[in-house]
């Protein structure tokens, strides 16, 4: 006997797979369980029993009829027990092999072929639609995404991110807040403790306040946890992606489902034709007179009263089958299953924006709300942003403690304490927790929104978002509007800088970094700067065709002007004449070819600089006596060839450099600069230095290196004050003895020259020690002891 144990492997899947068998399918799996046992008990009796018994037929063959068991047909009970009892005392004469023989032969060629295999088509019929129903679950085609889809669904029901999202919903909206405050609340969320003292400075924010920073009421997830979470995410959309590509799984299904009812129908109408055909007694006649004597044979199918039964059960069986099929049909085609709508969940949970999906991801969260509608909703929250967002700040927060945060403070420029972050992917909480911050450096965060925590910075001047966008909530714009005296931004494009930048009125100083749209980069427009009552420093990098017209606005107070044009051509700058008050001002590549004229206006103008433009000439040296008040000139990283003799004209400058441009030689007339401290002439193609720089007594730093210098002028050494000598990686073969004479000289370069030795007065340089004299060891050795000694003391 075969056990039905045997036939579990066609219809068991994997345990998990039940999410995705509706009740039809759990239905139609019991009744082919049912139809597989009709069909084995059919098989084992039709093996272990006698099939037919046959008996011959005492008939004269010439009054014989067609069919030999006629007269034993029901006449009425006692007529039959009449006709046996006469019929049993007859004498037949064959042995048992004829018997044998006769039984065999009347099986395959008397009986109709129904009532012979009716128990093997039972079991081959309910295979076929074990087969049809589990066929998707193995299809490579189908059965990869399904397992996929499992093993995620699974791991988003246990998650503990689940129970706590959604708890958190709950509490929110229990507490009643606005409608359309979840993306807010999101951004917001885990802000954690350290918020109970803003309810003192603005009222309106006190109860949006009071909702965030409770705690929810389950148990804060761990490191671990929430690193799986995060995993989960990138699953679900990579999976999201991939399966709402096509509907392979819907159209699978649907095709099974029509396969099976066209089975159910062809079964049926088969059966009900030939389900008569089971009958007890059956006539045979076969010519095997000269084998046994007889040629026709009455006999009996010993299983066709219990195969009938069978038979009916079966097919009463099939029919609710078939009525499970059709209602599947049903189900398939009067709703679109290729579309999923999660409205019920956003509503319950407040998550406004889980997306609605489509195709095979469609149909089985159809096919899961078959089973469990709750496995949908707790998977709804690994496909919404806000839930995300969420996670990611509570593992910002797990990561970033206070404590590691403070290691990374440091202090900038500006002497202030410095909290610089890169590369995160957002802002944590924590942050918000280091009172002591003083300038805060956010680097390629993506997507930043401000929470409340914010303000308890309160020592928080300076502010840097370089390609981290980033949004201000208005109370917190006026919490910011005095406290903050600068920000940078940088951005890809000049539009994307937040507008809540341009209404900060306490901001002192403003630098913006990215480029105008091709079409917009000749107007160059930028937002208002009205609001701006106090900056006095801006700074512009970008492509602009000319000067923002609103750099107008802070025209009566702007004190420092920096535009780098990335050797985009600045063409208009005559709005440059209303920057009165302008003290610093740096055009750098910007594509100059000539000084600007606009330049000259600027009475209060203290310091130019025109770094990497194309300056050939700047025979408009003269008009810088109008800026009376210039006392730096940066004309370096040019291609200035000559200085026109009228640069004496520029007696109150203090610092110029000329370094990295194509000068040949000086003129004597700069001799007449009388103070000028700093002169930077380094990177060009110098051969010989007028003696007429001795003039220079208030000169403290001079820069020559990479020039082709031979030979130096001793009246250099009449400038008593120098500080400052940089002659590297020229062609000096000598330095003179007068070198002596600068007593106040601390640095001095002769790397890169062709010495031979250095003058032992070197050693009457007072201030002149070896950290300070840069040139090669052979010649330092050189050097006298007594000298070496001089300068390597402390």
């Amino acid at each position: 006997m075969i056990p039905v144990a045997e036939f579990k492997q066609f219809t068991e899947q994997q345990p998990a797979f039940k999410v995705l068998k509706p009740w039809w399918d759990v239905l139609a799996e019991y009744i082919t369980v049912a139809m597989l046992m009709i069909g084995v008990f059919g098989c084992t009796l039709q093996v272990t029993q006698d099939k037919i018994i046959c008996l011959p037929s005492h008939e004269p063959r010439e009054n014989s009829s067609d069919a030999p068991c006629q007269q034993l047909l029901p006449r009425g009970v006692s007529e039959q027990m009449g006709d046996l009892r006469e019929v049993s005392g007859l004498k037949n004469n064959l042995d048992l092999q004829q018997y044998s023989f006769i039984n065999q032969l009347c099986y395959e060629t008397a009986l109709h072929w129904y009532a012979k295999y009716f128990p093997y088509l039972v079991v081959i019929h309910t295979l076929i639609f074990m087969v049809c129903t589990s066929f998707w679950f193995k299809f490579p085609g189908t059965s990869s995404k399904i397992e996929h889809f499992i093993s995620i669904l699974g791991k988003c029901f246990d998650s503990p991110w689940t129970t706590r999202a959604l708890s958190e919903v709950s509490g929110e909206n229990n507490k009643g807040p606005a409608p359309g405050r979840a993306v807010a609340v999101a951004a917001a969320a885990g802000a954690g403790s350290g918020k109970a003292g803003e309810g003192e400075k603005e009222k309106v924010l006190v109860e949006p306040e009071k909702v965030v920073t409770e705690p929810p009421a389950v148990t804060l997830l761990d490191k671990k946890e929430g690193e799986q979470a995060k995993a989960l995410f990138e699953k679900v959309k990579k999976f999201r992606v991939h399966v709402e590509e096509g509907d392979i799984l819907y159209t699978m299904y649907i095709r099974q489902t029509v396969l099976k009812v066209c089975k159910f129908l062809a079964i049926l109408v088969y059966n009900l034709i030939y389900v008569e055909k089971i009958s007890f007694l059956v006539a045979c006649r076969v010519d095997t007179s000269e084998v046994t004597g007889y040629a026709s044979f009455c006999c009996n199918h010993t299983k066709a009263h219990l195969f009938s039964k069978l038979a009916f059960c079966y097919i009463s069986f099939v029919c609710v089958y078939g009525l499970t099929c059709l209602y599947t049909l049903y189900w398939l085609f009067h709703r679109p299953l290729k579309e999923y709508s999660f409205r019920s969940v956003r509503e319950e949970t407040g998550m406004g924006d889980i997306p609605d999906v489509k195709n095979d991801f469609a149909f089985m969260l159809h096919l899961i709300d078959q089973y469990d509608s709750l496995y949908s909703k707790r998977f709804a929250v690994f496909l919404s942003e806000v839930s995300e967002s969420r996670l990611k700040q509570l593992n910002l927060n797990h990561e970033w403690t206070p404590e590691k945060l403070r290691q990374k403070l440091q202090r900038n420029a500006r002497g202030q304490l410095e909290l610089g972050l890169c590369m995160l992917p957002g802002l944590p909480d924590t942050v918000f927790e280091l009172s002591e911050v003083e300038a805060l450096r956010l680097e390629a965060i993506c997507d930043i929104t401000f929470p409340p925590g914010l303000s308890q910075l309160v020592h928080l001047q300076e502010l840097s978002l370089l390609h981290s966008p980033a949004r201000l909530p208005f109370s917190l714009q006026v919490f910011l509007r005095d406290r903050l005296k600068v920000i940078r931004v940088k951005c890809e494009e000049l539009r994307e800088v937040p507008l809540w930048v341009f209404g900060l009125r306490g901001l002192e100083e403003l630098h913006l970094e990215g480029l105008f749209p091709p079409e917009l980069a000749r107007a160059a427009t930028l937002e208002s700067l009205r609001e701006l009552k106090q900056l006095k420093v801006l700074s512009l990098r970008s492509n602009a065709g000319k000067v923002p017209a609103s750099v107008t606005d802070v025209a009566g107070h702007l004190q420092r002007l920096s535009l780098h044009n990335d050797g985009a051509r600045l063409l208009a700058l005559n709005s440059l004449k209303k920057l009165a008050v302008l003290r610093e001002l740096e055009l750098v590549a910007c594509g100059l070819e000539r000084i600007p004229h606009a330049v000259f206006s600027l009475g209060a103008l203290q310091e130019l600089d025109l770094k990497d433009n194309h300056l050939r000439s700047i025979e408009e040296i003269l008009s810088f006596q109008h800026c009376r008040k210039l006392v730096t000139l940066r004309l370096w990283h040019n291609q200035i060839t000559y200085i026109p003799e009228h640069v004496r004209k520029l007696r109150s400058l203090e610092q110029l450099y000329l370094s990295h441009n194509k000068l040949e030689t000086l003129p004597t007339q700069l001799g007449l600069c009388s103070s000028l401290r700093l002169l930077d002439i380094s990177h060009n193609r110098l051969r010989t230095l007028p003696p007429e720089l001795g003039l220079l007594q208030s000169l403290q730093h001079l820069v020559l290196s990479y020039n082709a210098l031979e030979a130096l002028p001793d009246e250099l050494f009449f400038c008593r004050k120098l500080r400052t000598l940089l002659l590297g990686y020229n062609h000096l073969s000598h330095l003179s003895p007068h070198v002596g004479a600068l007593r106040a000289l601390s640095r001095l370069e002769l790397k890169g020259n062709r010495l031979e030795a250095l003058p032992e007065e070197l050693g009457n340089c007072r201030g002149l020690r070896k950290v300070g004299l840069l040139v090669e060891d052979t010649l330092y050795e050189g050097l006298p002891a007594e000298v070496r000694e001089k300068m390597e003391e402390e």
